[in-house]
């Protein structure tokens, strides 16, 4: 029999298949698995032609073929296909053995996998893996979580095959039990956030009448400054992009889907009681685009102001677009490690949130220069509450907030829905505040429910008032809030 395979892949769709090619690439023997047979002949006779990689014809046979520990990686569709390929592997695996979940699971998933596991004696690793296609194959951005007894095992290869910021792998390890797809699921979250924010943009920059050249010419020269990123850079490629017909974006339907990781980060945000209102926007402004036949009738029905919609200097105003973005941008990322500080003390996770910044500076999706201006906030203050109490961040948003408060407001008066904008400004001003109007809010809880308040200067004591005369004086005590 030929040499071994240092491990095995099931799933050769798109990104099973670049990540295999990444990986026979940085000299490993990879085994490659699909549950249609066939799929694996037609990968090794083409895209794997003349490459280290081997085949295997069942489970049976893939496992027979690898070095112990045996370390087989799954890219399969989230939910109950990974639970069907783990059933399937346990009688031929052996403890000490290592599966990994690379696919886009749901993080409870991910620590309930942990937990059965490693009854068996199997190490299970849930790994984010972000960076499309291209990231797949030329160097993705890893975020391994699970069993620690696995990193060493997997750590050679994941550290070799991932992106690199500078020469620091994009890839370490994040945490136990579901901690690397949490970390993974947040990183969507804020990746609908910045995609919703720069459409915002570009809406604005439509309605000014703008073309689709010049708007790509505005944010290729983003993208030399503050708001370098891939984000930006596609957006302007995305742009400029014409066939036969003209600019194709304009002839796209403007409907957005989505595969649940926006919504799942904003169903985490509500259980643990964090304020992640811009990725919240953000899926429910894909949702709002999906009720296409509806926004067509009530766009004939429904009336906006009459403002019209012009600036007296456009290039001051692109540069006021430019700081708003920036500023909303931010407030995403602070909210997404606001969950993830709440998350982490919730599940005893240690997470090194300056190493994620590193993760996610190359390979991934939302790979910007600005997560090394994160990075550097939380290696001076790894104990830092917010990313806005950060002196480059405070200054930052001081800098631009003006330009953020000009940008919303006309949109505004112009009828132009910039939700993800308009919701960070306000949670930025929340944040600010030393008061809230949510002293009336407990008021008007009590007064209706008898569910207390607490008094200034007697923070922990619970009382509640009789504020009718006839309401009676016994409160709703398990409703403290």
């Amino acid at each position: 029999m030929s040499q071994k395979a240092d491990i095995a892949l099931i799933g050769l769709a798109v990104m099973g298949q670049n990540l295999i090619l990444n990986m026979d690439s940085k000299g490993f023997v990879v085994c490659a698995y699909n549950r249609t047979v066939d799929k694996v002949e037609h990968f090794l006779q083409n895209e794997a032609k003349g490459t280290k990689v081997i085949g295997a014809t069942s489970l049976a046979d893939m496992v027979s073929k690898l070095k112990t520990p045996r370390k087989v990686m799954m890219l399969v569709k989230a939910g109950q296909a990974v639970d069907s390929f783990i059933e399937q592997l346990l009688p031929l695996l052996s403890p000490g053995d290592v599966i990994i979940d690379g696919g886009n699971s749901e993080y409870l998933d991910t620590a309930r996998r942990c937990d059965e596991l490693k009854a068996k004696g199997i190490f299970f690793v849930g790994s984010g893996v972000s960076g499309g296609e291209e990231g797949a194959r030329y160097g993705p951005s890893l975020m391994p979580g699970g069993h620690p007894e696995a990193w060493p095992l997997i750590k050679p290869i994941f550290q070799a095959i991932c992106a690199k910021a500078g020469d620091e792998p994009c890839c370490d390890w994040v945490g136990e039990g579901g901690a690397g797809h949490f970390v993974k699921m947040v990183h969507n979250g804020i990746e609908y956030g910045d995609m919703q924010l720069i459409c915002e943009a570009y809406h604005i920059m439509t309605s000014l009448g703008m073309k689709p050249d010049e708007i790509a010419q505005e944010f290729d020269k983003w993208n030399s400054e503050e708001l370098d990123s891939f984000l930006i850079e596609i957006t302007a490629d995305i742009l400029k992009y014409k066939d036969s017909k003209g600019h194709l974006l304009e002839r796209i339907r403007d409907t957005a889907g989505q595969k649940g990781t926006g919504k799942w980060t904003a169903i985490a945000a509500l259980q643990y009681g964090i304020p992640v209102t811009l990725i919240g926007e953000a899926v429910f402004s894909r949702c709002l685009s999906a009720l296409k036949d509806e926004r067509v009738s009530a766009s004939k029905q429904l009336s906006g102001p009459n403002t019209p919609i012009k600036v007296d200097d456009l290039k001051t105003f692109l540069n006021d677009i430019k700081h708003a973005l920036y500023c909303a941008k931010i407030v995403s990322y602070a909210q997404g490690f606001m969950l993830m500080r709440e998350a982490a003390n919730v599940s005893k996770w240690n997470l090194n949130y300056g190493g994620i910044a590193l993760m996610w500076r190359g390979g991934c999706i939302i790979r910007s220069v600005f997560l090394g201006n994160i990075k550097e906030a939380y290696e001076k203050d790894p104990k830092l509450t917010n990313l806005l109490l950060d002196p480059f961040f405070k200054k930052a948003i001081a800098a631009g907030q003006d330009s953020w408060r000009r940008v919303v407001s006309k949109a505004f008066m112009w009828g132009v829905p910039v939700p993800a904008l308009s919701t960070a400004l306000s949670f930025y001003d929340g944040y600010r505040s030393e008061r809230l109007p949510a002293n009336l809010l407990q008021a008007q809880r009590d007064y209706f429910g008898a569910h207390t308040y607490e008094l200034l200067g007697e923070e922990g004591k619970f009382v509640h008032t009789n504020w009718t005369g006839t309401g009676g004086n016994v409160s709703a005590s398990t409703y403290q809030a």
